[in-house]
């Protein structure tokens, strides 16, 4: 049986075991990661929903918001941002992550053995880590940041006074993965800039950690928002190891289905399965959304189940490209299908979106693409002296 329409199923019901092929789970993904259609969310409850959203790169979540809800406004989550309502910290996979501040401490807290094994396993600083006593560099690291807002490089220095043996780049790196740190305004707001100042978590929002982590939790909400996935697809997703056992809890409390090649998706009782069938218009995201990085197979958002660095081999894209003043990646028919940036002309103040599908763009298609490349310059620039955009041929 294989499941095609818009419907969830009871945990341990009749629809439990269904077989998902790749369109189904891609349809399923895109719906549920609010890009089939723009919906009408507030900001804060839409990136609590997505189980926050990526922002190695600072304007990551203003595009990624932009392309999920109806009317962005930029300064809406701006002014979250430097109110303490929203916060930049390392959370899954080690990465910068913008959450709200109710989602801070419990995600924080959830995912610390994975910042615990980066700290442990990195190449330039873990050497270093197990020689110390870490319990001791996270207070003097807490001391100072509660003092005052640090760089990491003067955070360094002042800790390389106690631990002169060890660079000040690995002592800023160890209190980055052990303490908790948000990097605080400017950097992060819409149009803002600056390098990354830390504070800690607790002392920049007022609140202190949970007793214990809730791991459950955090299976279930990823599931909500990127299922249905497997143990491997959670895994790929958080950081953290041997969740099979935290799934197997949770089992009488899932609904499993199979996918093309067998494998064991689990999914929550409400989780709404998407017709193959429904329509996925062209969405520009920025470089590292979530919706790439987040399972373990990603055939079911990138062809051929690629990574971002496979595919910039395959088609011959890098995101570090010179001259964009903003930089990111096309969703096409729901796939990854291309890249875009945007650049400036400073004497006519003029604004281009530059597109380069990874394919031939039918004719239906490309005028859905140029006129959402129009609408991403109408919130990028609304002042500008002029917008256009422009589509490449695909590559041969």
């Amino acid at each position: 049986m294989t499941v095609g329409s818009d419907r969830g199923a009871e945990a341990g019901g009749a629809g439990s075991g269904a077989v998902l092929d790749e369109r189904t789970l891609n349809r399923t993904l895109v719906r549920r990661q609010l890009l089939d259609a723009r919906v009408d969310r507030p900001v804060a409850d839409a990136v609590e929903y997505l189980v926050g959203l990526h922002a190695q790169i600072p304007p990551g979540p203003y595009f990624a918001l932009w392309a999920r809800l109806v009317g962005f406004v930029p300064e809406v989550l701006s002014e979250l941002v430097a109110q303490r309502a929203m916060v930049r910290i390392a959370l899954m996979r080690s990465t910068i992550h913008l959450v709200t501040a109710d989602d801070c401490m419990r995600l924080r807290s959830a995912v610390q053995p994975v910042l615990d094994r980066d700290l442990l396993s990195n190449s330039a600083h873990g050497r270093a880590a197990k020689t110390m006593d870490l319990a001791k560099l996270a207070d003097a690291g807490r001391r100072l940041l509660d003092e005052q807002p640090r760089s990491p490089g003067e955070l360094g220095k002042r800790l390389q006074e106690q631990w002169p043996e060890v660079k000040p780049e690995t002592l800023a790196y160890a209190v980055r993965n052990l303490v908790g740190l948000v990097q605080i305004p400017p950097r992060g707001l819409w149009g803002g800039s600056g390098q990354p100042v830390h504070a800690t978590a607790e002392h920049w929002l007022g609140r202190s950690a949970p007793d214990r982590a809730d791991v459950p939790s955090l299976v279930l909400r990823y599931l909500a928002a990127f299922g249905p996935a497997s143990v491997a697809d959670v895994q790929a997703w958080c950081g953290l190891t041997k969740l099979a056992e935290v799934v197997e809890r949770l089992r009488p409390r899932l609904v499993a289905y199979r996918d093309a090649h067998g494998r064991e998706l689990f999914d929550v009782p409400d989780g709404v399965i998407a017709d193959p069938d429904t329509p996925a218009p062209p969405r520009f995201l920025p470089e590292y959304d979530n919706v790439f990085l987040s399972h373990a197979d990603r055939a079911r958002i990138i062809p051929g189940g690629l990574s971002f660095a496979q595919s910039a081999k395959k088609y011959g894209f890098f995101l570090s490209a010179r001259g964009g003043v903003a930089r990111g990646m096309l969703l096409l028919d729901g796939y990854l299908g291309g890249t875009w940036r945007i650049e400036r002309d400073a004497k006519l103040d003029a604004f281009t979106v530059f597109v380069e599908p990874f394919e031939t763009v039918s004719r239906r298609d490309l005028a859905a693409v140029e006129a959402e490349g129009d609408a991403l310059l109408a919130f990028y620039a609304p002042q500008a002296g002029s917008r256009r955009t422009e589509v490449a041929a695909a590559r041969a």
